[in-house]
Parts: structure tokens; sequence; C-alpha cells
């Protein structure tokens, strides 16, 4: 058992799937950089200077400021604006790893097969050139191709 294990952690795949965790982890704290200090700022701006990571509805009897507050006191709140966050973050993974993806696709597509040279003739089925008007094995004329 031992020895499968070591073949496995061993073996291009197993090492492989850890370099993807370890750069899909680095890569998710790059999106929410980006959505949370890049691209909801100027967006929050537009619509009236609205922090998005500071909009919530309280579930409770009392009213609390920010989000932050709310959260200190142990107060019930749905946080739509940090799920919006979270869905722009996804939105802009997906897209990543959708062009990712497709660029992978794209490389592994087998090149178009190239045209014919040859054919075979169809009085003596020795292969020759497409191009040929006669067959040099048995001189029938042929149909150009």
């Amino acid at each position: 058992m031992w020895k499968e294990f070591k073949a496995f952690v061993t073996s291009g795949s197993a090492i492989d799937l850890a370099v993807g965790i370890i750069i899909g982890a680095a890569f998710g704290k790059i999106v929410s950089s980006l959505v949370n200090d890049i691209i909801m700022p100027p967006i929050g701006l537009l619509l009236g200077r609205v922090d998005f990571s500071n909009l919530f509805i309280n579930l409770s009897a009392q009213s609390y400021a920010t989000l932050a507050e709310a959260k200190r006191a142990g107060a019930a709140t749905l946080n739509y604006g940090l799920f919006l966050n979270t869905v722009i973050e996804f939105l802009i993974v997906g897209f990543a790893i959708f062009l990712v993806v497709r660029q992978i696709n794209a490389l592994r597509r087998p090149a178009p097969a190239a045209a014919p040279t040859t054919r075979e003739c169809p009085h003596c089925a020795m292969t020759i050139a497409v191009k040929a008007r006669r067959c040099p094995y048995c001189t029938s004329e042929l149909k150009a191709a």
C-alpha cells in the first residue's frame, strides 16, 4: 500500500493537481482584490458613493450604522453587499477559466487534414497522382480530378 501511495504522490497528475490548487488559491486572492479594491469602488461611486461591502439588512430590533458594528453586537444580518461582491468575483473567475480552457482546446485541436495528393486508378486500382489524366500503369485515360 505504501508503494502505491508513493507512486501516486510522485506521479505527474498528483503534482499537477497540487500546483493547480496552489495557483487557483493565489488567483482567487487576486480576483478578490480586483473586485473589492478596483471594480466595486468606481461602481459604488457611480451609484452615489455606495460601499457594497457595507450593504446589509438588519434583522434585529436595534439599528446599526455599519455591518462591522452589527457583527460586533452579534446582530442577525443579511449581507447582500458581500454577496454581490462574491457573485462578481465568481463571474470574473468563471470568465478567466473559460478563456484558459478555450485556449487549451484551441491548442489541442488537430491541424486540418491536408488535401490528398494521390488517388486510386478506377481501372487497375494502383495509386496515382491526383492530377494524372492517364494511368502510368494501365495507360487508361482518366477524368480530371
